[in-house]
């Protein structure tokens, strides 16, 4: 016994090492001790030592943590006998031991959540070993208060430990267990845990007891886990959108129905001390957002009715709102009233008119004190924005009183921000302009809200804007005012620039009228005169958070005002015309241009500004009608004409430049060539005007080139800054004419120059990306622009140029082979994927006959494809599915090489043909639908090939097979599992997942069920001997009917009638299984098909299929090379 109990005290001594030393080198060196202890064999045997014998409490965590992790595993799972020895001792340690560690107690709560979610279909004895949950914790319940808050945790967790999926188990696993969890018990622990906290409200509760603390707190824990239980799979992401539903199950409907559930919690917040609020809230908002087709619509004006009863009294006594937990979880129970119920339903509630004013006072009152939980705000917004927004529909005769409170609550928000300003300068707090996120979201419901009595909302802002521009004017006039009186005025007009570019912008939610009009008109004019001044200070000073919000305000402007679908008689127009002389649309456009230039003079080193201002810019030069208006102004022919450095700043390069601020001048030539183009034609002549800034700089590349003794970081800011405007030129010029004219500009004359900077700075992603990324863009052949003429050398010639930057990028990045972890894909992956995209663009734009190159001898498309493979054998398989750029462009590649080049594919070396099936293999499983639909497309071009040339292999006439179909044909044969695999993986994903493109998944099945029909027939006797024996003739049917009328052909017609048989095969297959089930419990429970009889299919040992991926009818994938 000395061993174990030796090795026992030296497992603590690692324990108390991990958790309680403060030196680095000891707590690592135990880690490495304890990672090596869970992965031994012995692992299992001593953690029930540790939990016996153990005498510290990290160790019993460890023991808890290791048994966790082996009943978890996937491979070589513990036998059921052993998990249900393990579960029972583990009831019976905390049964036997209430005063353990919290943290260890919660660590053996979690292990028996796993043991019992993983085996929740596991069977003996006909019998559901593991589903037994309540009646386990009964005995918790029925004992003192610490042995009921162990039970309580027990189903609070197992609730949530049900509810959550794991990247380790097929989703499809985890949706069955879930919904048989939900049918089965889930309403069963949510009758009690209101049952307990009924018995628990009705007793004076000693809260300063810690027992009865804990006990409370954990109920309310339960209840909130099965309320936010995931009833119907939607596996919504929590922070996307708060404004959900909850799907309760009609089978609930009788808690729903009953008042004192509602009454309940409301009872509990009133009674109960703050600190347990938040919870009691979280509850009543899933409650309150329950579906509306639970109840019928009397039942559901009585539910709403106690609904807004709660609510209304906890607004009449509102002391614990005072806690920012509660006040937030309030904020949330008022949204959900109007995400739920119509505003019709609402204003039928008895006490509406009082309900509606004190919500609006609580509002007013929130907004005004700005600073007190901000992140709530956005609740109450959504609220009134949903009101608002209702008000055109609502058909109910009792008054919603809108208009009385609506403006109130515009004009809380307008004043409290503008308040702000000066608070924020005075004590130096953060700045909410700052986030900018945040004031979008907030000014987005405001646009609703104050749509809502406009003519109110106009007459504040008019009146604010009109005291604050006076006040700002009269400080500039006075030439001796504070700066902080300035700059307080600016932050006031900034907010109110933000809120008037929002309310216009709202106007596309309501139906305006020529009256809303001319209001608009009016603070159009006071916002453009503001302009006209802070402008005419830009030479001495500005400021930026004020420009950002004009640029808000005309991206808003040009939204609703600006465009084809714009009426040009709109009142807008006249107010415009009557207080600044602008008469027109293209009056007005040239202040929209004059802006633009004005902030890229003045405000070029300044990114935010930069970029937004040609944003708009580039929105401007998009509208099919008001780019040949701005082509016409004077200002827009002077931004053609002088795109330089010397008159607009962000264009110059300075030692400060960054590499990566850069991204702006693509933005920028994006939109001159939309201008460009209007009026271009076939004009060489303009095109080179045009283009004369840049030939003067790449002429000085070159230059710098050929001396090899330059600056290299101002080379590089200037190549970098060059090919970042030809990118955007390039984009812009989708017309066959104008992209010619391009490409003849820079091939021959500059491609050198581009292969050279490849060459010299392969290492800095900051150079390669936009030299790769401009490549991608000459090759795209973008509304077929790329169409050379009969004569013409030069879709082959732009291929060898395009062969040559790939090979040359490739073979260097290669040589970089020491790269840290975490900056892979920057330095290397990007690369790759960008690379592989140019290859994709080429190969695909069908501008290039490929066949000359090897006619002829040309190595250009062998270079740039051995290059291809070289890229994608230094890139580990998981790499390839875990950067979604990249696999989304080596995929698409892949599809473009087995359609057109399956030649090169079948030439390749075996490892390589291994690589690429097993990277289609695991890309059939992927989460990203493209790339799923992707590889079923490679994978039916390959597999169309092998049928073709195993056809004419069959025929004795006819021209011998190519060598490399030979050989191809020849490592097929070798290895046939990888075909067999790719069968099962397809019939199982059909069968069991949530198939979304089955189309796609069904063209490559066909083939692969000619290829194997002896595995095939294997495959489905056993699937079908898997089923019970009342279902098994109904499952042989499906297979029947699968193949009815189907050829031994690939030919078009035989595919779309497999197709047509295999939607209807997955219906009847999935009607089927869902009236099976394993076990003596006939509820209506989902039973997984049990695929094990599959482990006798006689196929190659490669093909052996794993049984940690036998539930659920998952087969494994295999990984090949």
């Amino acid at each position: 016994m000395a061993d174990p109990v030796q090795s026992l005290a030296q497992l603590e001594i690692l324990c108390k090492q991990l958790y309680e030393t403060t030196d680095t080198s000891t707590r690592l060196q135990a880690e490495k001790a304890l990672v090596e202890f869970t992965n031994s064999p012995e692992c299992l045997s001593k953690c029930q030592l540790l939990l016996e014998r153990g005498s510290s409490s990290y160790s019993q965590l460890l023991a808890a943590t290791c048994l966790t992790k082996l009943v978890s595993r996937s491979s070589n799972p513990l036998p059921l006998e052993q998990r249900i020895d393990i579960r029972n001792y583990v009831l019976t340690y905390l049964a036997t031991r209430p005063k353990l560690a919290s943290f260890v107690t919660q660590a053996l709560i979690q292990l028996y959540a796993r043991i019992t979610k993983l085996g929740w279909f596991d069977c003996q004895k006909e019998e559901y070993v593991f589903r037994s949950v309540i009646v386990d914790v009964t005995r918790f319940l029925q004992d003192s208060v610490d042995y009921c808050v162990i039970g309580v945790s027990i189903l609070s967790q197992l609730t949530n430990e049900i509810n959550q999926a794991d990247a380790t188990h097929p989703l499809t696993k985890h949706r069955k267990i879930a919904s048989s969890f939900r049918d089965s018990s889930l309403f069963d622990i949510f009758t009690l845990s209101c049952n307990l906290l009924k018995q628990a409200s009705g007793k004076s509760l000693l809260l300063s007891d810690g027992s009865q603390h804990d006990l409370l707190m954990q109920l309310l824990k339960l209840t909130h886990n099965c309320l936010n239980f995931d009833f119907i799979g939607t596996s919504t992401d929590e922070s996307s959108d708060d404004l959900c539903t909850v799907q309760i199950p009609t089978s609930w409907r009788s808690a729903f129905l009953d008042s004192s559930t509602l009454q309940l919690f409301f009872d509990l917040y009133h009674s109960i001390p703050p600190n347990f609020s938040p919870l009691v809230l979280s509850c009543l908002v899933q409650i309150a957002s329950v579906r509306r087709s639970l109840f019928n619509n009397a039942e559901r004006a009585k539910f709403l009715s106690h609904l807004v009863d709660g609510v209304k009294r906890i607004l009449e006594n509102p002391q614990s709102l005072s806690d920012p937990n509660n006040y937030h979880e309030f904020c949330r129970l008022l949204a959900r009233l109007k995400s739920n119920y119509q505003l019709g339903e609402l204003v039928k509630v008895e006490n509406y008119p009082e309900v509606i004013r004190l919500i609006a006072n609580f509002t007013v009152t929130s907004l005004q004190h700005w600073e007190f939980a901000p992140n709530s705000v956005h609740y109450l917004l959504s609220l009134w924005q949903r009101l608002a927004a209702s008000v055109p529909y609502v058909k109910a005769t009792e008054p919603h009183l809108l208009e009385t409170y609506t403006p109130e609550v515009t004009k809380a928000y307008v004043t409290s921000r503008l308040e702000s300003v000066h608070i924020i300068l005075r004590d130096g707090l953060e700045d909410p302009l700052e986030d900018a996120g945040l004031v979008q979201q907030q000014l987005d419901q405001l646009s609703t809200i104050g749509r809502c009595e406009y003519d109110k909302t106009c007459a504040l802002l008019v009146q604010l804007f009109d005291q604050s521009a006076q006040t700002y004017q009269e400080l500039l006039q006075s030439g001796s005012a504070p700066s902080m009186e300035l700059t307080v005025q600016e932050g006031r007009l900034t907010w109110l620039v933000y809120i008037i570019g929002a309310v216009i912008g709202g106007r596309v939610s309501f139906a305006s009228t020529d009256e809303q009009d001319a209001m608009d008109g009016e603070l159009v004019c006071r916002v453009l005169q503001l302009m006209n001044l802070t402008d005419s200070r830009l030479a001495q000073a500005g400021n930026e958070k004020l420009e950002l919000s004009m640029l808000s305000f005309f991206e808003q402007f040009r939204k609703i005002y600006i465009g084809d679908q714009v009426q040009k008689s709109s009142k807008l127009y006249r107010r415009l015309s009557d207080v600044l002389g602008l008469n027109d649309e293209t009056m007005v456009l040239s202040i929209f241009i004059g802006k633009i230039i004005t902030n890229l003079k003045y405000w070029g080193r300044c990114e935010p500004i930069t970029s937004k201002t040609l944003q708009l810019l580039n929105d401007l030069s998009i509208g099919y009608s008001s780019v040949r208006k701005l082509v016409k102004l004077s200002a827009v022919q002077f931004m053609l004409n002088n795109h330089t450095s010397e008159h607009f700043s962000f264009l110059g390069i300075n030692s400060q430049s960054n590499l990566s601020d850069m991204r702006c001048r693509t933005t920028f030539y994006t939109a001159l060539g939309r201008l460009l183009m209007v009026d271009l034609g076939e004009d060489e002549e303009q095109f080179s005007q045009f283009m004369l800034p840049l030939t003067a700089a790449f002429e000085s590349m070159a230059q710098m080139f050929n001396t090899n003794n330059f600056n290299e970081q101002e080379a590089k800011r200037s190549l970098v800054g060059l090919v970042r405007d030809l990118r955007g030129i390039a984009f812009a010029f989708n017309a066959k004419s104008s992209f010619m004219m391009l490409f003849d500009w820079i091939y021959p004359a500059y491609m050198p120059i581009l292969q050279r900077a490849l060459e010299l700075w392969f290492h800095d992603p900051a150079c390669t990306t936009p030299i790769l990324k401009l490549m991608a863009e000459l090759v795209h052949n973008r509304s077929q622009r790329l169409q050379f003429d009969v004569s013409s050398p030069n879709g082959i010639l732009l291929f060898r140029e395009t062969s040559k930057m790939i090979t040359t990028y490739g073979n260097r990045i290669l040589t970089l082979v020491e790269v840290p972890k975490e900056q892979l894909y920057v330095l290397k992956l990007k690369g790759i994927s960008i690379c592989f995209s140019v290859l994709k663009a080429a190969l695909s734009g069908s501008y290039v006959n490929f066949g000359v190159f090897r006619l002829y001898g040309d190595e250009a498309l062998d270079n740039a494809l051995q290059t291809f493979v070289k890229l994608l054998l230094s890139v580990p398989h998981s790499d390839l599915l875990d950067y979604p750029k990249l696999s989304q462009s080596y995929y698409s590649l892949l599809e473009v090489l087995t359609q057109d080049h399956m030649s090169f594919i079948a030439s390749l070396e075996p490892h390589v043909i291994m690589y690429i099936l097993s990277s289609i293999s695991e890309g059939l499983t992927a989460l990203d639908t493209m790339v799923c639909t992707g590889c079923c497309s490679c994978l039916d071009h390959i597999v169309t090939y092998l049928f073709k040339q195993l056809s004419r292999t069959g025929k004795k006439r006819g021209a011998p097979p190519a060598q490399e179909s030979e050989r191809f044909l020849h490592i097929m044969q070798q290895h046939p599992e990888m075909i067999q695999q790719m069968l099962s993986t397809v019939l199982n994903i059909i069968i069991f997942e949530d198939c979304r493109n089955q189309w796609s998944m069904s063209r490559p099945l066909l083939g692969l069920i000619l290829l194997n029909e002896k595995y095939f027939s294997d495959l489905r006797s056993n699937i079908v001997s898997s089923q019970p024996p009342e279902k098994q003739q109904a499952m042989h049917l499906c297979f029947e009917n699968l193949m009815e009328g189907i050829e031994r052909n690939l030919l078009t017609k035989n595919r779309d009638r497999f197709t047509q048989n295999l939607s209807a095969f997955r219906r009847e297959v999935n009607d089927s299984m869902k009236n099976s089930s394993c076990g003596p419990n006939k509820g209506g429970i989902v039973c997984c098909v049990d695929l094990r009889p599959l482990l006798t299919v006689e196929v190659s040992p490669a093909a052996a299929l794993r049984s940690d991926r036998l539930l659920l009818g998952f087969l494994p994938r295999v990984r090949w090379g």
